[in-house]
């Protein structure tokens, strides 16, 4: 049986528009696997070891549930289909897990854990983050041994249960099982398009450090009318601290934060971008970010700087005395070409030379994230692209990375390989908030280019090189 690539498209048409998706998907929304409850782990069990194990071993793939090296976290799944061990190998990613349902808090006709098809939207919790998208993926896999009677290649599958609460025990869980997740790419789906209306590809993420700027000046509060004047503010003293690692449009000003990765390659992919977030999304300020950088470049090719949260006093019971204490809740997303280790004595060095060094900088919870990137020239990014440019009739953005964080390092430094992302959802799904929701018509495209997309592999003279 050998088939075509248009038949292999053709099927990941009819299975979205018999209906086959939405009952997929319906089931697997109807799981409440939310790892941010204690008590989730039987959800989360269940979701790997009957929903997704049963259906992968109809597709002739051995599945393993695994413990989590983390105790108190939930279980990974391996699944793997092997044709021939001189063939090379496909890793493809997705995580079962989902954030709070927050029930009640939805529209009146909606809950999470129902999927409500209305209009072009498919509403239901994780939906889009990231069961939707790994349903996609899979069924696209299904759709090509249809088609061909075999994949062209070998399949992994790995899927997690803790992404949401930042895939404790996966570096761990990864190193241990190095072997059996050895691949030669890995393909990955999670986080939006860019543009709504047109396919995305990513090679990588920002990475993400979160800290805290504090300044303890005095024991308790004293009167201001007493005391104003003749003490010094925290709250002041902060904010013009704040003041010297940006300017007052947001551009960086500690040097070593300052990313001298802006290749060529990167701007030229680049420059052929549009964010359109969709029609619920927030404007984006023009002047807001780097002044001599595109909004493409700013987001996908540069470090930013977040202050989350400013307190000094009570907030919510303000009181006429000079506080005695004020923090800053931080964060810098940054690209490849930061050096995280350097983030926080950088910032330290910065403030001191500015007259700040009575600010205390505290790493909290140390690097969330490593920054990743492929080359928008790589062969694997070019290969990626054609094939689903093939497809789409359209090209595809190739970004080196996308600004928010994935695990993606883990894939890149523990386990060695290339990564290719294709996103299957927008910038107001919604996700981690009510009323997430999918895009049927995305759904349907990304079913289409995910069947050309694996077609291909099947059909490819491998193995590629990155270096190629």
């Amino acid at each position: 049986m050998m088939g075509t690539r248009s038949g292999a498209i053709l099927r990941a048409e009819q299975y979205f528009d018999t209906g086959g998706f939405v009952a997929d998907l319906q089931r697997r929304v109807a799981i409440p696997t939310t790892s941010q409850q204690m008590d989730a782990t039987p959800a989360l069990e269940r979701y790997l070891k009957v929903e997704m194990s049963e259906s992968l071993a109809k597709l002739g793939f051995n599945c393993e549930v695994l413990p989590n090296p983390h105790a108190g976290y939930g279980p990974f799944l391996i699944a793997s289909r092997v044709e021939n061990p001189a063939k090379p190998n496909v890793l493809t990613y997705g995580h079962a897990d989902v954030i709070l349902g927050q029930e009640g808090e939805w529209r009146t006709d909606l809950s999470p854990w129902m999927l409500v098809v209305e209009g072009d939207r498919l509403y239901g919790r994780g939906a889009a983050d990231n069961k939707g998208q790994h349903t996609i993926n899979i069924a696209a896999l299904e759709c090509v041994l249809a088609e061909r009677g075999s994949l062209g290649f070998n399949s992994t599958i790995l899927i997690e249960t803790g992404e949401e609460v930042g895939s404790p025990g996966l570096r761990e869980f990864c190193k241990a099982n190095k072997q059996k997740l050895k691949a030669d790419v890995m393909i990955g789906s999670d986080g939006p398009r860019i543009d709504r209306h047109r396919p995305s590809i990513f090679g990588g993420t920002r990475g993400g450090a979160k800290f805290n700027l504090i300044l303890n000046l005095r024991e308790g509060g004293h009167h201001s009318g007493n005391w104003g004047g003749l003490l010094a503010n925290p709250g002041i003293v902060l904010a013009h601290a704040l003041a010297t690692i940006t300017d007052a449009r947001g551009q960086i000003k500690v040097p070593e934060w300052r990313p001298k990765t802006l290749t060529r390659s990167v701007r030229a992919a680049l420059a052929d971008v549009h964010i359109d977030a969709g029609e619920d999304a927030i404007e984006i300020d023009p002047d807001w970010g780097e002044e001599t950088l595109t909004p493409a470049e700013r987001v996908f090719g540069w470090n930013s700087f977040e202050v989350l949260a400013f307190k000094t006093g009570n907030p919510d019971h303000p009181v006429n005395a000079i506080p005695p204490s004020a923090i800053a809740y931080c964060q810098l997303r940054f690209v490849v070409g930061t050096d995280p280790q350097e983030i926080v004595p950088a910032l330290r060095r910065h403030l001191a030379k500015h007259g700040f060094g009575q600010i205390k900088v505290v790493d909290v919870g140390g690097l969330t994230m490593n920054a990743t990137r492929l080359d928008p020239d790589s062969p694997w990014s070019t290969f990626a692209g054609a094939s689903i440019e093939e497809t789409a009739g359209q090209r595809p953005d190739i970004l080196p990375n996308i600004g928010g964080s994935l695990p993606n390092d883990v894939f890149t430094e523990i386990l060695g390989m290339p990564t290719v992302w294709v996103p299957h959802s927008y910038a107001a799904c919604n996700q981690h908030a009510p009323n997430e929701h999918m895009l049927s018509s995305v759904a349907r495209e990304g079913l289409r280019l995910m069947a050309g997309l694996f077609w291909d592999f099947g059909a490819q003279a491998w193995p590629l090189s990155e270096k190629a």
